[in-house]
């Protein structure tokens, strides 16, 4: 569903100055997946998520989404890709809904867009996400939770093969957060969409299958959960590592190693290391301390 290789996205602070917030980001996310993306501010992954949803374009690189090239599509086949490919879930509210309709009309709002308004569909989309009971409510009556369920049912009006969310749990507490992220679970098994959920929040890691961690505008690393082949041993063992994480090396050869590892070895001021290779296995090696 999302290749991106070698994408690069520089914006141009003043005429002087530029900041390169996409550095040769690597990623491939398979359709029908549902995964997470994480990273500290400033670290890419809103970049990252405005590409992926036609709201920016990349300076180089390639970027494609359900095989259509983002870099390349004329204005009108953008506009087209915005409302038929993808759909958004932000964190603000404010973004997802207009404040004086009812659930089921903003739902609606989409299809009118596009074209094709069914009332009965609208429904659908709302009660998939536990709201049908609420959908001549306006915003002031529901919770911060059943907004952003609502905000979901939006997304999917136009039944988008893409669905991005943006900190979708920002705004709500931790027990809220879980019953918005099991609303993205039933999604991804039910109707087979394709979700990318971008966090700074680390708690998402034990709650999704993969998540890539992007880090000064690369993919740093990814948290795969561990299998086990037997399903019946599974809660003997839930309090044990479910994840692990895995590095991820570029084209050029290039990793990136988390601070802590650094610091442990007690670099100082040097970014130098001596990398050896010992048994089938590379090591780095702070050569002040050899």
């Amino acid at each position: 569903m999302i290749v991106c290789k070698d994408l690069i996205k520089i914006y141009k602070v003043d005429e002087e100055n530029e900041v390169m917030a996409l550095q040769g980001l690597d990623l491939e996310v398979e359709e029908g997946e549902l995964m997470g993306i994480i990273g500290s501010s400033g670290s890419g992954k809103s970049t990252l998520l405005n590409m992926l949803g036609g709201l920016d374009r990349p300076t180089a690189g390639k970027c494609l989404v359900d095989g259509k090239d983002l870099l390349r599509l004329q204005t009108k086949e953008l506009v087209s890709y915005k409302l038929e490919t993808v759909g958004f879930v932000w964190q603000n509210n404010a973004r997802n809904i207009i404040p004086y309709l009812t659930a089921i009309e903003n739902v609606e709002l989409p299809m009118l867009l596009k074209g094709r308004h069914k009332r009965e569909r609208a429904k659908e989309f709302l009660e998939l996400v536990g709201m049908g009971h609420r959908y001549n409510n306006k915003l002031t009556m529901l919770s911060g939770g059943e907004q952003q369920r609502v905000a979901i049912a939006i997304a999917l009006a136009n039944d988008p093969k893409l669905l991005l969310a943006d900190e979708p749990t920002g705004s709500v507490d931790s027990k809220t957060a879980d019953v918005v992220l099991g609303v993205f679970r039933e999604l991804n098994r039910s109707l087979k969409k394709t979700i990318v959920i971008v966090s700074h929040d680390t708690e998402l890691t034990k709650k999704l299958d993969r998540v890539v961690a992007i880090r000064d505008g690369k993919t740093s690393s990814e948290i795969l959960r561990k299998t086990y082949v037997e399903e019946q041993f599974q809660q003997a063992v839930q309090d044990e590592e479910t994840h692990e994480e895995l590095a991820v090396i570029d084209r050029a050869g290039r990793i990136q190693i988390p601070r802590d590892y650094l610091e442990s070895i007690e670099l100082g001021d040097s970014n130098k290391l001596r990398v050896e290779l010992e048994d089938g296995r590379i090591v780095l090696v702070n050569p002040k301390s050899s």
